[in-house]
């Protein structure tokens, strides 16, 4: 039996983990784009490290597009076989990949018109398109938490909340040898955080042989749920009420945008928040909280009792959903403060940035960082404290504030990622494998974890495969 490491090794995105078992049946565990501008990475969308025909079957952890963003793609190129999620996460799925699909179409459309003008003739296409997300959807299988789901003769899948976004889980895989004994790999998908608004806590996995787990914030630790609160709060005063500037936030649509407007929506119910016009300028984080209002089967008990005292904590009268292209650019011209929350959360792509372009240069204006950026974007560039950046061609200063808030990450720190993991015997784990992680914070993650018993951990490259 065989694991291959063919994404989010020593990379934080592009999660694809190929299981062969001794008769030849592959699962692969997620099929994830990779998101960044990692000159090494560049052909890494456009190509597989397996044949897309040989797999039987592919187990989705979570619908975020470093860990879902290819399987379109790998139904197009000859997948035949189900693919295995939560009933929250094939819902959520079904609207990234269209509007994945659809960036795409609209990427593509505008680089073969700026080619035509040159005179080059060359002719680019999408990784897929909308008919293909059409076609990759019929082919999920959505199962609830803990329950075992027979996949093969040798194979069953028990699933488990993550508590990392709306649907999140880890995989329990119990399968069997050639001999006829059975061994258990558990993939920890992304583990998320105690104590979090909306969702549960995440639930350990069952004992495991092998683990293959998560290291994205690897040697860091987060602030508490208390500070977080108070600090968000005091960067809306300063910002709209002292400055009478605008708050911008890059924020994921799913998860992240959800967790900033419960917030709000609490602060405004106790009247706490300023009085001053609240955006949240993103069509798909719009279809993503009619999602997240369809699955409280996933709320934890805070957020369920406070729905007895607002049945709706997603929409207050100051919070405006945005959907429409001008009514977003409108908001580049409007006067006076105002709090926007946009996609992508990394700020390489989507309508931040061009938020970001009109209000970057201006000193009462702040740009918070609420999440994981990878290095090689304009979040990553940003979070660097960098002077210039380039923004659809222009050079443009840095003159607003950025402020970074890690507390907000829906990935548990080293602390939490151990604690995820210290149900387990580590004598009876014989390999922890990294991935879902620069290498860095993996070496960091690698040493506390041999602290913490776990006697042999690997960090793999891509494309490596061990003999398990």
């Amino acid at each position: 039996m065989t694991i291959k490491f063919c994404g989010a090794a020593r990379e934080v995105t592009g999660s694809a983990h190929l299981i062969t078992l001794d008769s030849g049946y592959s699962i692969l565990l997620d099929c994830g784009m990779y998101q960044g501008a990692n000159e090494d990475m560049e052909v890494f969308n456009h190509q597989w490290e397996f044949d897309p025909e040989t797999v039987d079957c592919v187990i989705l952890s979570h619908a975020h597009i470093d860990h879902s963003g290819k399987l379109p793609k790998l139904t197009r190129d000859g997948f035949k076989g189900k693919i295995i999620t939560t009933h929250a996460s094939r819902d959520l799925s079904a609207i990234m990949l269209i509007d994945s699909a659809r960036i795409q179409e609209r990427d593509t459309a505008y680089l073969n018109k700026r080619l035509g003008r040159i005179g080059k003739k060359r002719e680019i296409k999408p990784m897929y398109n909308t008919y293909d997300v059409g076609m990759c959807m019929q082919q999920f299988i959505s199962v609830g938490y803990e329950r075992w789901f027979r996949i093969s003769d040798e194979a069953e899948v028990f699933l488990r909340d993550a508590g990392h976004i709306l649907g999140s889980a880890s995989v329990y895989l119990k399968l069997k040898r050639e001999n006829g004994e059975w061994m258990t790999i558990g993939f920890t998908g992304d583990i998320g955080r105690p104590d979090r608004p909306i969702l549960k806590d995440p639930r350990p996995m069952k004992q495991c042989d092998y683990i293959i787990c998560e290291s994205t914030y690897g040697g860091k630790e987060h602030r508490s749920k208390p500070e977080q609160e108070e600090e968000f709060l005091k960067i809306i005063k300063e910002t709209c009420v002292q400055e009478r500037g605008k708050l911008l936030i890059p924020a994921f649509s799913v998860g992240r945008t959800q967790e900033l407007v419960y917030m709000l929506d609490k602060l405004e119910t106790y009247r706490q928040l300023p009085s001053i016009p609240i955006f949240v300028d993103s069509p798909l984080a719009v279809n993503a909280t009619n999602i997240f209002v369809a699955h409280p089967e996933c709320f934890d008990d805070e957020i369920l009792e406070y729905m007895v005292l607002d049945p709706n904590p997603f929409g207050f009268n100051n919070l405006h959903y945005i959907r429409q292209v001008e009514a977003s650019k409108r908001l580049n011209h409007m006067n006076g403060p105002a709090i926007i929350i946009s996609a992508a959360g990394m700020a390489n792509a989507g309508r931040i940035q061009h938020h970001l372009y009109n209000h970057i240069e201006k000193s009462n204006t702040t740009i918070l960082i609420v999440g994981y950026c990878a290095p090689s974007t304009l979040g990553g560039a940003l979070r660097r404290g960098v002077e210039q950046v380039k923004i659809f061609g222009d050079v443009l200063s840095v003159n607003a504030e950025v402020k970074i808030m890690y507390s907000f990450s829906a990935h548990g720190d080293q602390s939490e990622m151990i604690e995820f993991l210290n149900n387990q015997d580590r004598e009876q784990v014989k390999k922890v494998f990294l991935v879902h992680g620069e290498e860095k914070s993996q070496l960091a993650f690698k040493e506390a974890l041999g602290e913490h018993g776990f006697k042999s951990v690997e960090i793999p490259k891509l494309g490596q495969e061990f003999v398990v």
